[in-house]
This record gives structure tokens, sequence and C-alpha cells, in this order.
């Protein structure tokens, strides 16, 4: 997955007032924990976990959720502050981290953000879209009228309809996105104006921070083997005892529950397959997840695709006039 994009300045001026940021992304399995650890060491800060499923508490195996030990000390922001049965949105993320990145500033620090959830990071960065309420109706008649594929879990049809009308938004939106999908269609109805241009309107608005985006780039085949890996590590490590104790909990309907690693583990718990083969399902779904990932990192603004090294991570940083400040280069340990 080597990107040999151009490296982009960090988007920032000489406005000293705007809170830092250090952002840390790329797919599941990239090694994103570890390296995030030290680079918020060497810049003597903290991270907040950019991630849609760390969020909860009780799924730690499955989450990949970084240990005490794996955390080295450094405070860990946006891990466990929701229950499984919580709805957790990427409205409630910004309203969460958005205070912590404010303190970290007044304190003369930037913030690390790591994690594989672009759209938090988005959101935080540059904003939510808020877009026109939604419409009951138009709701209704458009699963009316995707019929009996709906009924089957089928939004083919949705989606082949939002290609007609927004098909910059259809491409980032995997084919199964359902609320996703059906929110693009309601924005252009409500407004004749695709969803993909008023997002990339919204892009141009002022910047509240200064920030640099670092994803990780891996061999495809490398990072398919880490995954594979990583998913039998789970395993191992009791992934299929804590999903019974979730589903005797909160049952299979929550939605972290369709995450991957809990929705394939639930089906064998249920009785649908075996063990060998929920292992296999979920190394296969992530492996998609990950190219997923890769893509949306590929198409956001300002990201850099760096080698997963502490040493060039930090390299990075400084290039991107991050460090400048005083207060954060007395801080920077040698790489």
């Amino acid at each position: 997955m080597n990107d040999d994009s151009t490296p982009l300045p960090a988007n920032h001026d000489d406005d000293r007032d705007r809170p830092r940021i250090v952002a840390l992304v790329g797919p599941t399995g990239s090694g994103k924990t570890a390296l995030g650890v030290a680079l918020a060491e060497a810049l003597g800060t903290e991270i907040i976990s950019v991630d849609a499923m760390t969020v909860y508490r009780h799924m730690d195996i499955g989450s990949a959720k970084p240990s005490l030990a794996e955390r080295r000390g450094i405070p860990h922001h946006l891990i466990d502050v929701a229950d499984p049965d919580e709805p957790f949105t990427a409205a409630d993320f910004v309203a969460r981290a958005a205070p912590i990145v404010a303190r970290l500033h007044a304190e003369g620090r930037p913030a690390v953000l790591v994690g594989g959830t672009g759209l938090y990071l988005r959101a935080l960065v540059h904003g939510l879209f808020q877009g026109p309420p939604t419409d009951p109706a138009f709701r209704a008649n458009l699963m009316a009228a995707a019929g009996p594929e709906l009924q089957q879990g089928d939004v083919s049809a949705l989606h082949r309809r939002l290609l007609e009308v927004d098909p910059e938004a259809a491409s980032r939106l995997h084919p199964r996105d359902h609320v996703r999908i059906v929110r693009a269609l309601e924005v252009y109805h409500l407004t004749g104006k695709p969803l993909s241009a008023w997002q990339a309107e919204h892009r141009f608005a002022e910047q509240r921070y200064r920030w640099v985006k670092l994803a990780l780039s891996w061999p495809r085949d490398i990072l398919y083997h880490r995954i594979d890996r990583r998913v039998e590590m789970m395993a191992e490590q009791g992934l299929a005892n804590e999903t019974a104790w979730l589903l005797e909990r909160y049952g299979p309907n929550v939605k972290p529950m369709k995450g991957l690693g809990y929705a394939q583990f639930s089906k064998h718990l249920l009785g649908e397959y075996g063990l060998d083969e929920a292992i296999r399902l979920t190394q296969r779904d992530t492996r998609r997840f990950a190219r997923r990932q890769h893509t949306w990192f590929r198409k956001e603004p300002g990201v850099q695709w760096v080698a997963p090294d502490r040493a060039v991570l930090l390299d990075a940083v400084r290039a991107s006039g991050l460090m400048d400040d005083t207060s954060a280069g007395s801080r920077v340990a040698p790489a």
C-alpha cells in the first residue's frame, strides 16, 4: 500500500495562536498505537484516540484497544467513554476532543491524534457539514421504492441511484453503507446540490488548527500478514469469550456489535459456523476494511504517507513547522 504522493506542507501560517494537531493515521494493523506513543513521548504530550470502536467500554480485544502497558504512561483520551448501547457520533467525538486540544494548546503542547477513523479526524480538523434537517417523508418514499431488495439487506439500488446524482459521494461510500447513502440522497433531494459539492465548499472554511496528517505506509502483502496474525492473536486472547459476554448483556443488534471481529464471532457463537471460519472471515473482512481506509486517507487533503518509523515521523513533524514553537522544540528527544 505504498503511496508516492508528494508530501504537502502542514496547513498553517504565521498564526501561532491556533492549536497544533499531529495526526497519525492509516489502515488497521499498521502499527499506529506503538508509534503514536513514541511520538507523544518525543513531543511531551498526550494522545487523543481517533477510533470509532475504542470509545466503547468492555470492547477491548476486538477493538485492539491499547493496554495500560502499551500506553507507557502517556495519557490517552477518548477511550472507554461510552457503553456499547449508547450512540456515539463524529459530533460527539468533536465535542469531547476539542476541549482537550485547547487545554494542551494552553499548556504549549500539540495534541497527538492516533487512529483510523477518518471521519472523526476530518470532523475535528475541518468541522462538520451539518446540512439540511432530515426529511422523514422522503426517507419513507425512498425505502418504499427500494422495495424487497432493501428488506433483504441489499442497498445496491440506492447506491446506483446515488451514482446518478452524486458519483463522487457514491465512489467514497461502500455500496452497503445504507445510512450514509440515504443521507447523501436526502441532501441532494432537499438542496438540489450534491453532498460532495457541499462538502468541498465546507473544506474551504477557516481552519481552526495548525495540523500535519501522517499516514503509515506498508507494502500490501506485509500489512495483510500483520492483519491476519493480529486476528489470530485476538482469538488466542479470548475474543470469543469477550463477544459472548457482550452478546449476553447487549445482544447482537447494537451498532458496535456489527464491528469487525464481533460480528463474525457473534455468528460463530450463535451456531452459524465454526471458530476457524470466524477467524477466516474476520481476517478477510479486516483486509477489505484496510483497503477502504487506505482509499479514504489517500483522498484526504494534506495526508503525507510515511514509513512506519519513529525517526521518519519526527522528521515529518519538524518539516511541517509544528515544532517551531520553543515550548515544543525543547521537549523533542533525539530520534
